[in-house]
């Protein structure tokens, strides 16, 4: 079979796969976070960290809750890198370097798994296990815990509380990832991933000396990397090294597992809100958006353009044969629409407006489907953006699920819509003035602008990949990219919880003949049009410098 025909099937399998589990988990998520009865595991981990799960919190005291776990989660991850040294199953690598350690902990805990280290060559068993596949767990459920809460806002009335952060914290990790990733894992295991213990050891000799390869857990964290849109590799090639991606199966099944939750939530959004043709609604857009751009990946990558490209087949510079074009493209798309960041082909070695296309998915906000938690609440604050213009155009006072978008709600939502843009744009800009950043270029012109583009695109947006071509293990990048990943995940949760906490208060507005009908295909074309829109006025100039230059002089 021809590669495109292939690559066709492949779609169409992801899709049926996550077509059967969109009910089905989709409840599920719905009956976890609506239910008021704990397992009792689940007690006894609240008894461990001293939370009382039936007590509800307004949005200030839930906020409280993620930012203090979250910086406790930072600061036991930074100790832990700079005591590997000291620490049993460190396999002899020595501690990680402050900067370096900062970088890490900021990453993984804001879900971002941004690495500028090689992590076969730094990070023991303890670290990998103990340190960085924990924050996996728990910095996905933090994500879906925000995302509960928000939907919480638009389903409660006269009332400002959210629910409880503990409560929805453990149920997230116990309940939903726990058992799907350990299930994953038994997967991954039978397609040829590695799981083990295993020290340092030679594999084979080669022209040059033997090869040196160490074991780990890898199965497990690869599970959770996907499940939980985190990213970050057990090795440096990611999730194109055969011991985390074997074949093209366990490919196919880890981009299942990077789309299934963020699509599932929307069901889950309309379960909690009594509507569910409202989560169709969110879902057609997210769909939209990420079908159109995977068929525009995959044409731009088979595109025959120049005598290299046509003995090729395809763009296939920086692509696993294992996988091929399409397989490597599908995924390309998945991981950065998504906050994921896990590449099992190399973003640099794309096509000119291959890699645009890449940089584009995450400069939409990550919201097609998005990251666990993050896609379905960063996609509701675009819904509540398209019922304030859609309100400007027909002079009616905006309404969303019954309640009034007002000034209080739409200044939350653009001040979450702001916060991203500045941090990419500005820390570009000043990289590039200065002389030392952009030294770490390993291209000039346009390609080595969308390298640091890329990079902090990367960051802000909590997806940690790169575009592999620029040497961001420097102070410089370290810092930066460091701070762009913790305010890029934590200052929108603030403006999150303050609107779910303003709408939670309201009265709700029964519905008019003049009332806007979120639920309709209509909608969903204004929110397409309004994320697009939007994206195009924040980020056209930039990517005119990197992306669109570079492949409209190919």
């Amino acid at each position: 079979m021809s590669p495109v025909p292939a690559g066709v099937l492949q779609l169409l399998a992801l899709i049926v796969a996550l077509g059967l589990s969109y009910r089905p988990l989709g409840d599920h998520m719905a009956r976890v976070y609506s239910s008021d009865k704990h397992l009792r595991v689940e007690k006894w981990i609240y008894k461990c960290i001293g939370a009382d799960p039936g007590v509800g919190m307004r949005w200030p005291a839930y906020l409280r809750g993620v930012l203090a776990f979250s910086a406790a989660s930072v600061f036991f991850l930074y100790l832990l890198q700079r005591l590997q040294g000291a620490l049993p199953g460190s396999l002899g690598f020595v501690s990680i370097d402050p900067d370096q350690a900062f970088n890490t902990a900021a990453s993984f805990v804001a879900n971002t798994n941004w690495q500028s280290y090689y992590g076969e060559q730094a990070m023991g068993h303890v670290v990998q296990t103990g340190g960085l596949a924990v924050q996996n767990f728990v910095s996905a459920a933090v994500g879906i815990a925000v995302a509960v809460a928000l939907v919480r806002g638009f389903a409660r009335s006269r009332t400002g509380e959210l629910g409880n952060f503990w409560a929805d914290l453990v149920r997230g990790v116990v309940r939903i990832l726990l058992p799907v990733s350990v299930t994953g894992a038994l997967v991954l295991v039978a397609c040829g991933a590695i799981q083990n213990f295993a020290g340092i050891h030679e594999v084979g000799q080669f022209t040059g000396g033997a090869q040196q390869w160490n074991g780990g857990a890898v199965a497990s964290q690869e599970v959770i990397k996907e499940l939980g849109t985190n990213g970050g590799g057990y090795f440096n090639a990611n999730s194109a090294h055969p011991f985390e991606n074997p074949n093209g199966l366990s490919n196919l099944f880890e981009i299942y597992l990077i789309l299934v939750i963020p699509f599932a939530l929307t069901r889950t959004f309309g379960r909690m809100v009594g509507s569910l043709r409202q989560g169709y609604a969110i879902l057609g857009t997210m769909a939209t958006i990420w079908l159109v751009l995977t068929g525009l990946m995959l044409w731009t990558e088979f595109a025959h353009n120049g005598p290299a490209f046509d003995l090729a087949g395809g763009a296939t510079e920086g692509k696993e044969t294992r996988f091929g074009i399409a397989g490597s493209s599908i995924f390309a798309v998945a991981t950065t629409l998504t906050s994921t960041g896990a590449v099992n082909s190399f973003h640099s070695s794309y096509t000119g407006f291959g890699g645009g296309i890449t940089m584009l998915g995450m400069q939409l906000g990550e919201i097609a489907p998005g990251g666990v938690g993050s896609g379905l609440y960063g996609m509701l604050i675009m819904a509540v953006i398209a019922v304030f213009i859609a309100g400007l155009m027909v002079g009616r006072t905006p309404e969303y699920l019954g309640k009034k978008i007002g000034t209080r709600e739409i200044k939350f939502a653009a001040c979450y819509l702001l916060v991203t843009p500045a941090l990419v744009l500005g820390f570009t800009a000043v990289a590039m003035a200065l002389d030392t950043p952009s030294n770490s270029m390993t291209n000039s012109g346009a390609h080595g602008f969308s390298e640091v583009l890329y990079a902090y695109t990367s960051g802000a947006n909590n997806n940690g990949s790169a575009f592999a071509g620029l040497n961001a293990d420097t102070q410089w990048f370290n810092s930066t990219i460091g701070i762009a990943m913790l305010l890029g995940r934590f200052l929108p949760m603030v403006f999150v919880l303050a609107l779910a906490g303003s709408l939670a208060e309201q009265k709700p507005v029964p519905e008019t003949a003049g009332t806007l009908r979120t639920e309709k295909p209509l909608f969903t074309g204004l929110l397409v049009g309004t994320i697009v829109i939007i994206t195009g006025l924040t980020y056209f100039p930039a990517l005119a410098l990197g992306p669109l230059a570079e492949g409209l002089a190919a």
